[in-house]
């Protein structure tokens, strides 16, 4: 059985003094019931069109930065040491480490868009980490975690919420990183990000259904980039 949508049951959505959200003047709070208070104005503001767009029932499908306020809020901020760990957890698997053996072509493509992220992580975060060919697990060296540990862990809540966010849909854990600290480009992420599937795509074509996926991941994908550039955007 399926959740019937829940209709729209507010006029407006507006933006209160202390950068929180309000639906017709009462305040939004998170599913855990603390105020959903933002870091700045711009990402306050944001969110407050997410819910001002809705049309006369509510999509909750639409509202992926109020989601990720939810988080940073309810799971985060408590524990970032918790969200830390987990994404330098991914790292020890990162997808930019694992290459195929052949074809040459596929081959080269991944080294066009992994080898500047591992290089990036060696001369931006002194993080030596290895690549190796095929999908049998090669434990990455401690110095090269920890490392990347230390870098993870001076985050902001609401850094480490959309990064590691960004990471699941990429991969990457070190794509991740290198967007969020600005030295990658969003497009630029994208691509190293589906190699292997546009590999295979340009190989046998596009399946509808996974078009679809793909478009649902790529809105995800640039909220999480909103979120990120809006929660650090000066006052």
């Amino acid at each position: 059985m399926t959740t019937p949508p829940r209709k729209r049951f507010y006029k407006a959505a507006t933006v209160t003094d202390d950068n929180g959200i309000a639906l017709d003047g009462r305040p939004i709070r998170t599913p855990l019931k603390q105020p959903l208070k933002l870091p700045t104005r711009a990402l306050a503001e944001a969110i407050a069109r997410e819910w001002e767009g809705q049309g006369e029932t509510i999509d909750p499908s639409s509202l992926i930065l109020t989601k990720l306020a939810n988080t940073a809020i309810d799971r985060v901020a408590d524990d970032p040491r918790r969200i830390a760990d987990e994404i330098v957890k991914f790292a020890g698997t990162d997808q930019v480490s694992y290459r195929a053996h052949e074809p040459e072509g596929l081959v080269a493509r991944q080294a066009e868009h992994w080898n500047p992220v591992l290089d990036w992580a060696m001369s931006q975060l002194d993080a030596p980490f290895e690549t190796t060919t095929g999908i049998v697990h090669r434990q990455q060296p401690a110095e090269a975690l920890g490392a990347f540990a230390r870098h993870i862990e001076r985050l902001d809540p609401w850094t480490l919420t959309a990064l590691h966010n960004l990471a699941t849909i990429t991969g990457s854990a070190l794509i991740a990183a290198m967007l969020a600290e600005g030295a990658l480009d969003r497009e630029a992420a994208w691509r190293a990000a589906f190699v292997d599937e546009d590999w295979e795509s340009e190989l046998w074509g596009k399946d509808e259904e996974a078009m679809q996926r793909r478009a649902a991941l790529r809105r995800e994908f640039d909220a999480c980039i909103d979120f990120l550039e809006l929660a650090r955007q000066k006052q």
